[in-house]
């Protein structure tokens, strides 16, 4: 029986050409909402378990649920465009959440959610399939999507001569897909084994107008350039504190540093929270240790064993003291407790005020609402002046999200005290806490504290002259329902 890929969209078609070539091995499609993405994955997936008999392929997103809601409705609609019915060529396991073909073949529904025990994502790796489709890719972490990548091409592709191909569709996000696809795909120097197809609703003959319509009549400017343009590079949303070219850097950025070392510790509030031990050389962040369910005991023995072996006096320690944090602060004499909600340390102008060195007319005050404002603020601005370097690759596509999710400020057009979002907000957009972005924001700390004690009347001045700045045919199957 032949299986085509019949469309009046081109550029499923360009995409699905990429997909039976001997040259491709990971094809990204997408840009905009609308593209047809979800069709066509659907069909190349089920089209190759269908020729292929005995082979295994996945289909991931961040969540299982909105696999079963959003994804397999998908699939019925292709199956029955094929003139199939899904019920007679495979079974849907719920329990394993696996489609099982009558030929042998199977379908895996795999979620890429964030396990505490796994934040490598390490348990895709040791899976054995033949291809691949990451759905929602923006939705997807890089590690996740690079161990779900070293799955590939591990079951039968020799058999059948199938290059090992991975298929992520996608709208516009900043990340990964950004970095590996989109920006060599503009200069020019896209890998001959990478492809990218760009699909926008305009491109899908099959959308009603008024669908059309309305993504272009979104009104928040951000999701219009995203979802209707497709542009990789919309404006960053304007309550970012950070410019998300400097944030990218401090992965690359190398810095002098001053010798000095400093431990950060946040301690897991609830269970599901994770104690996150950073370590800081000046403003280098060169390791990073986190642990799951673990009393304060056991963390402050941690905390003094790092102490030592990483020789880091306990001045330079600097602990979460709200909820069981104060307990981990009691334990270690010497340390700095850090509450969140305090009164932000007297910035260097107030303390020019009170000695009366020079003309604080020209400089920007700034009123911050607690001591977490005045650090998110100091961060955002060692971000951007590129002053900030972190040596930590595996653990980018985290760090990127949960600063571009904490840096933000509240009320933007406020003129009153100087706010930030919630701690219950950005867990709600994360669906996790911000262990490891929160202790980038306290080592803010000590920079704030070195700034007010080393304030002598000509670096005042300087700085006051200088203000702040803060800114086709897939193939065919045998039949076997055919004698039915």
């Amino acid at each position: 029986m032949e299986i085509a890929f019949t469309t009046k969209n081109e550029k499923q078609i360009e995409a699905v050409n990429f997909w039976i070539d001997h040259v491709t091995d990971e094809l990204m499609y997408g840009g905009g909402k609308g593209g047809g993405k979800s069709y066509l994955g659907a069909s190349l997936i089920f089209g190759d378990a269908l020729i292929y008999p005995e082979t295994h392929y996945f289909i991931a997103r961040k969540e299982l649920n909105d696999l079963r809601k959003f994804t397999i409705p998908t699939v019925h609609e292709v199956f029955k465009n094929w003139g199939l019915k899904v019920d007679d060529y495979c079974s849907f396991n719920g329990q394993d959440n696996v489609f099982l073909l009558n030929n042998g073949s199977k379908v895996f529904l795999i979620a890429c959610n964030d396990v505490p025990s796994d934040p490598l994502f390490e348990r895709f790796g040791s899976m054995q399939m033949t291809r691949g489709w990451i759905e929602e890719g923006g939705e997807v972490a890089e590690n996740a999507k690079a161990n779900l990548k070293l799955s590939i091409g591990r079951w039968k592709n020799k058999e059948y001569n199938l290059r090992g191909k991975m298929l992520i569709t996608c709208n516009p996000k900043k990340g990964w897909m950004k970095r590996e696809f989109v920006d060599p795909w503009k200069q020019g120097v896209l890998s001959k084994n990478r492809q990218f197809v760009t699909a926008l609703a305009t491109d899908n003959p099959y959308l009603p107008e008024e669908y059309v319509d309305t993504l272009r009549n979104e009104s928040d400017t951000v999701r219009r350039q995203r979802l209707f343009m497709g542009d990789w590079d919309y404006e960053e949303d304007k309550d970012l504190l950070v410019q998300y070219d400097a944030l990218t850097d401090v992965f690359s950025n190398n810095i002098v540093k001053d010798g000095s070392k400093y431990m950060i510790i946040d301690v897991a509030r609830l269970g599901q929270d994770s104690t996150v031990f950073a370590f800081w050389d000046g403003l280098e962040l060169y390791k990073l240790e986190q642990f799951h369910k673990q009393d304060t005991a056991v963390t402050i023995q941690k905390a003094k064993d790092f102490a030592a072996s990483e020789r880091i006096p306990y001045s330079h320690i600097l602990i979460d003291e709200d909820g069981i944090g104060g307990a981990v602060v009691d334990g270690m004499y010497g340390v700095k407790g850090f509450i969140a909600n305090s009164t932000p340390l007297p910035t260097t102008t107030e303390v020019r005020e009170r000695m009366s060195k020079v003309n604080t007319s020209l400089i920007a005050k700034r009123n911050f609402a607690n001591l977490k404002t005045q650090c998110v603020f100091k961060l955002a601005e060692l971000i951007n002046e590129h002053k900030i370097a972190i040596k930590l690759p595996d653990r980018r596509d985290v760090i990127i999200e949960e600063l571009t999710a904490l840096l933000r400020q509240k009320d933007v057009d406020s003129d009153g005290k100087l706010k930030i979002r919630s701690k219950e907000d950005v867990k709600v957009e994360l669906s996790r806490s911000p262990d490891v972005g929160d202790t980038l924001i306290y080592r803010a700390f000590f920079e704030l504290q070195k700034a007010v004690v080393d304030d002598s009347p000509e670096r005042a001045q300087a700085r006051a002259n200088v203000g702040n700045q803060f800114s086709v045919n897939l193939g065919s199957f045998s039949d076997m329902n055919s004698a039915k």
